[in-house]
């Protein structure tokens, strides 16, 4: 095991136990956001009230020594309420931008499809461009820019859905689900005295993790698995289930997945088995699935499930 691929595996170790503290029983959830955080990359937290989809994106902005921002989103937020504004200033006579929350290294974007469509588009160009246009002029982003967005899948009434567009700004979309009995009774052992998430310690700071981002992209993703990506996510363009299948954002965001999935497992190079698990957490948000398969109650994940049981897995 290269010595790379040790740092990246030993941070992200670091980083998980610290999480897993305060989340308790979703191991592989946790993952799926360290993945997306070491690609750069945005998740997008989506379950019924009450599992914990808050705490995880606090826990985990605790755990990274970043600079951190939660904008509650309501109705009546505007988009210079997460962006900035500028202000006039009567001594300098000059106007001075003021930045708004967006400006931090970690921004928990909490209930976001509870804003407007107006508001939820003033991210549009802050997740994908890391950077904020305001009066002509261009502010750039910290290094690293991390969104965590929580939304409730279930309960519809005062919400706004995301559009397919700022959907497919997120990298990846877990879902926690409830506990097991087990973890339930654990879960109330950790917070008879107090919240476990007082005692979450930062194990990382932010240039350590730009150059574990860095250090990612050094992973090698040999031609035959490039191939075996584009053919995946053509698939979904294809299947009779889908209306609108994911767009090469989507390519681009499962090799680098497989890429930090492979730095994270301490290996220099992804393959295929990568591919296959980040898949779903990866491509489903980003299908508009064809009437008749809403009408039979399909979920977009199960069409990218069997996608993956079609498409045939090379050799690498």
């Amino acid at each position: 095991m290269s010595e790379l691929q040790t740092d990246v595996a030993a941070a992200m170790r670091r980083v998980q136990e610290q999480v897993e503290t305060v989340i308790i029983g979703k191991h592989e959830t946790v993952e799926m956001a360290l993945v997306t955080l070491l690609v750069g990359g945005h998740l997008l937290i989506e379950d019924i009230p009450g599992v914990g989809k808050t705490t995880l994106a606090k826990t985990l902005a605790q755990s990274l020594g970043c600079a951190f921002k939660r904008i509650q989103f309501t109705p009546d937020l505007l988009p210079a309420d997460i962006t900035g504004t500028s202000i006039y200033n009567q001594k300098t006579q000059e106007f001075s931008f003021m930045p708004g929350p967006i400006f931090a290294q970690v921004v928990l974007a909490d209930e976001i499809n509870r804003a407007t469509p107006k508001t939820q588009a003033a991210l549009l160009e802050c997740m994908e461009e890391l950077q904020v246009s305001e009066g002509g002029i261009t502010h750039p982003l910290p290094r690293p820019f991390f969104v965590i967005a929580t939304q409730n899948n279930i309960e519809h009434a005062g919400t706004y859905q995301l559009p397919e567009a700022q959907m497919d700004r997120f990298t990846m979309r877990v879902r926690l689900g409830y506990p097991s009995l087990e973890q339930e009774i654990r879960i109330l052992n950790s917070q008879v005295q107090s919240h476990p998430l007082v005692n979450v310690k930062p194990v990382l700071d932010a240039p350590t993790l730009v150059d574990l981002q860095d250090q990612v992209r050094r992973i090698v993703v040999a031609p035959l698995l490039q191939k075996y990506i584009t053919e995946v996510v053509a698939a979904t363009r294809k299947s009779d289930q889908v209306e609108i299948g994911a767009s090469p954002r989507g390519s681009l965001a499962l090799m680098h997945a497989a890429q930090a999935q492979a730095a994270m497992a301490g290996r220099k190079y992804a393959n295929p088995d990568d591919v296959k698990r980040l898949a779903p957490f990866v491509l489903a948000h980003r299908l508009i699935l064809s009437a008749e398969a809403r009408a039979h109650g399909m979920e977009d994940v199960t069409v990218i499930q069997k996608i993956l049981t079609q498409v045939p897995v090379p050799t690498v």
